[in-house]
């Protein structure tokens, strides 16, 4: 099981990944399985990062049996957040 500090830093790694790979577009989506990968989180970590960042408003997740993210996107709230920290990074 993930720490705290874990949990948190997987989220945020989900966050920018999906950020990135559409560019902001929230009508693009990234498979679970290529996040997993390119990410290197336990499968049980990014589906409890989704299901966290699902809840929060960020995300939307399409979800294979198993509890397994099929394919997650940002939400317009999500691409907000993620262009404000753009914003205060310039």
């Amino acid at each position: 099981m993930a720490t705290l500090r874990e949990r948190q830093i997987y989220r945020e790694r989900v966050l920018t990944a999906l950020y990135e790979a559409t560019e902001g577009n929230r009508l693009l989506g990234v498979p679970g399985r290529k996040l997993r990968n390119d990410l290197r989180i336990p499968e049980e970590d990014l589906a409890a990062a989704c299901t966290y960042l699902a809840g929060e408003g960020l995300i939307t997740v399409d979800w294979e049996p198993g509890n397994t993210p099929a394919m997650v996107s940002l939400t317009h709230r999500g691409i907000r957040r993620m262009e404000a920290e753009e914003e205060g990074r310039d």
